[in-house]
């Protein structure tokens, strides 16, 4: 399985070698956040994330959505069945955000009302994640790019059956021009200078990640030690 996923990914990296002539960084004045099917039944379908380690990083990423004062739409399909709603802890960090339940699409992008709430964001890059990877997240992410937005995919938010299955979506959406980002690079790539807010970003990311709340305290530590 290990084997397929490299192959894949250096598949990916040679296929889009040629579309690499420029870095197309996040702008945090003109990106929103998409999250897309984060639903309770459909979270029951991630295999390819420990399913903890998943929830946390999809709430990591709405909380950088949040601290940086960014737009949102959440949407679900067909949240009366199976699929089930959206996480509740998700929903609640948007309460004043466009929430859309498509009655029955399966690519957000074919529900009028989304692209609508996509479009009132005024923004040009659009920062999507979702359940699940191939299918949901795949189809808005290739329908976007195609209406002229900049994408970018946060493969650590958004979930699937198998490694290899995501492997081939990533491949996919690379290849069309799709950038593939973790939730870490979006959160240091939107705040771009320690010097903005270091106690604010650090707070962010120690949020998520156990270590660099340790590598903190130890620096907070040693900075109190020097001032005495």
């Amino acid at each position: 399985m290990q084997f397929k996923t490299i192959f894949c990914l250096v598949a990916m990296t040679v296929a889009t070698l040629s579309a690499a002539d420029s870095y197309p960084r996040l702008d945090v004045n003109n990106a929103a956040f998409l999250f897309i099917d984060h639903q309770t039944g459909l979270f029951n379908l991630v295999d390819d994330y420990e399913q903890h380690n998943f929830k946390e990083t999809v709430l990591a990423l709405g909380r950088t959505a949040n601290y940086f004062k960014m737009p949102a739409v959440l949407t679900t399909s067909f949240e009366q069945g199976p699929n089930g709603p959206m996480m509740k802890e998700l929903k609640d960090m948007f309460p004043n955000s466009s929430y859309i339940p498509r009655p029955g699409q399966i690519n957000a992008w074919d529900n009028d009302d989304f692209v609508k709430a996509v479009e009132a964001t005024g923004k040009k890059q659009l920062i999507i994640s979702g359940i699940v990877t191939d299918v949901c997240v795949t189809f808005a992410a290739l329908s976007a790019k195609n209406a002229g937005y900049e994408v970018f995919v946060v493969t650590d938010a958004s979930g699937t059956f198998r490694d290899d299955v995501r492997a081939s979506s990533w491949v996919r959406m690379s290849q069309a021009g799709i950038q593939l980002v973790n939730w870490f690079a979006v959160a240091c790539e939107l705040g771009r200078d320690w010097r903005r807010d270091m106690e604010g970003m650090a707070n962010l990311l120690s949020s998520n990640i156990p270590k660099y709340e340790m590598l903190m305290a130890s620096f907070q530590s040693a900075s109190n030690q020097s001032q005495n």
